[in-house]
């Protein structure tokens, strides 16, 4: 696992503006600030991504997208927080949300992860992080550190490296109100 000084000076570079590679739940990722406009804008550029698609943002606690969302009713917090398998869940983002941040319906895509590196990430910064998978658009996915270092090796500012088995495969994508899967 990533050791602590490595996820503070990610923590550190994110603040500052930077990108990150990081394992997550699934594949590695490549990770910003969510509201740091400049951060994502450069992010779209770097995966050849269009602009004004949504983002998923990854936290470790329920709690630490209260800015970003709408209020969830009970039965709604029990199903985000019942999945096995890692599941993002497209909620309505809240007003004051920059809109681009969010897709034009004004939802945005979170999930909880149980991934430890992301976990201690995301508590020291104390807010969520930006996880977008780390390749090119059209690209496979990185499922290891020196896949992601290829990819990107010169435009990211750390790198943390764990050496757990990522599963490869993409978070299930469901909406929370209907619970209909976008992607499984």
């Amino acid at each position: 696992m990533a050791s602590h000084f490595a996820v503070s000076y990610a923590a550190h570079q994110i603040r500052r503006g930077g990108f990150i590679f990081y394992p997550t739940d699934t594949v590695y990722g490549l990770g910003c600030d969510p509201l740091n406009f400049a951060a994502i804008n450069y992010l779209n550029q770097l995966k050849e991504r269009e602009s004004g698609k949504g983002f998923i943002l990854l936290g470790h606690t329920l709690a630490l997208f209260d800015n970003y969302i709408e209020p969830l009713s009970a039965s709604e917090e029990r199903n985000l927080l019942q999945t096995e398998r890692p599941t993002s869940w497209v909620v309505p983002a809240r007003d004051s949300l920059p809109e681009w941040l969010s897709n034009p319906e004004h939802t945005l895509a979170i999930r909880i992860t149980r991934h430890p590196v992301v976990t201690e990430l995301c508590r020291q910064l104390g807010h969520p992080l930006v996880s977008t998978s780390a390749n090119p658009s059209g690209m496979k996915p990185a499922l290891n550190a020196l896949r992601a270092h290829k990819y990107f090796h010169d435009k990211v500012a750390a790198l943390l490296i764990d050496d757990r088995h990522l599963s490869g495969q993409p978070s299930i994508i469901k909406t929370l109100d209907s619970l209909l899967t976008l992607r499984q």
